[in-house]
């Protein structure tokens, strides 16, 4: 026991200091993707288009615009692209509010708005006490695994005021993960329904956002928000904790860089 005391003293403070310091990620982390249009000199070739699995990447006037919410980050378009006009960052803060904020183009210089807090109202409500109800919408549980970590010691979400609840009833909002399959649209709506208002709604992962690689399959619903309101978007395959986090702490106006 006394060896255990002791081990425990010299690891020190385990949880990270996160939103107060900023978090590095490490290179390789595949985060908010760079187009580099002075590199894209083969204007209209649209390699890239033609390997994106989910057709993520489209083109208008000549020039690629990707949708965040059906990348799956799997880099097969930095391989296929002649002049490497596109590569990934480390940066994770992807959350936006709307569905059409994930798309980046030259429209918006390839920027990405950033998710904006709940509205004055339901942020007095929920500004220090989230209480979140996880479902399973049919997902492969790497999204579901990268919400369950954020519950660990390192991450401490329950420091937020966040946490994540066994009941609906319990719930001020739920956070949907996996593609919706047809078997899991009735139970989804019903928990929706179960949570007394005003709910949150949260789509986490490509899946849950727009379908994901199951996007146009008979047994899916093709996003969360084709049945239910969403308020908050976020984009991965899956995506890491700090994404989750960064918007969660965002929609609470916990964040504002």
């Amino acid at each position: 026991m006394l060896d255990v005391l002791r081990e425990r003293l010299k690891q020190k403070k385990r949880t990270s200091a996160y939103p107060n310091k900023p978090v590095q990620l490490p290179e390789r982390f595949r985060g908010k993707p760079l187009v580099d249009m002075n590199l894209c000199t083969t204007s209209g070739c649209s390699e890239c288009a033609k390997v994106c699995p989910t057709s993520a990447i489209t083109y208008q006037n000549h020039r690629p615009s990707i949708d965040l919410g059906k990348c799956l980050f799997c880099l097969e378009c930095t391989q296929a692209c002649p002049s490497k006009a596109i590569a990934f960052s480390n940066d994770y803060r992807l959350a936006t509010s709307s569905r059409s904020d994930l798309v980046i183009s030259t429209d918006n210089h390839y920027e990405l708005k950033k998710a904006e807090s709940l509205k004055k109202e339901m942020l007095r409500l929920y500004g220090r006490s989230l209480k979140l109800r996880q479902i399973s919408a049919a997902g492969c549980n790497a999204c579901e695994a990268d919400t369950n970590v954020l519950g660990t010691l390192f991450f401490d979400l329950s420091r937020f005021g966040i946490q994540i609840v066994a009941s609906p009833r319990h719930a001020d909002g739920i956070l949907v993960t996996g593609p919706v399959s047809k078997n899991m649209e009735l139970a989804l709506k019903k928990t929706y329904e179960a949570v007394p208002g005003p709910r949150i709604v949260i789509a986490t992962g490509a899946c849950a956002i727009s379908g994901g690689v199951f996007s146009g399959h008979e047994e899916t619903t093709n996003g969360l928000d084709s049945i239910i309101p969403v308020d908050l978007y976020i984009p991965g395959c899956p995506p890491h904790p700090m994404t989750i986090l960064d918007g969660l702490l965002r929609l609470l106006s916990q964040k504002t860089n």
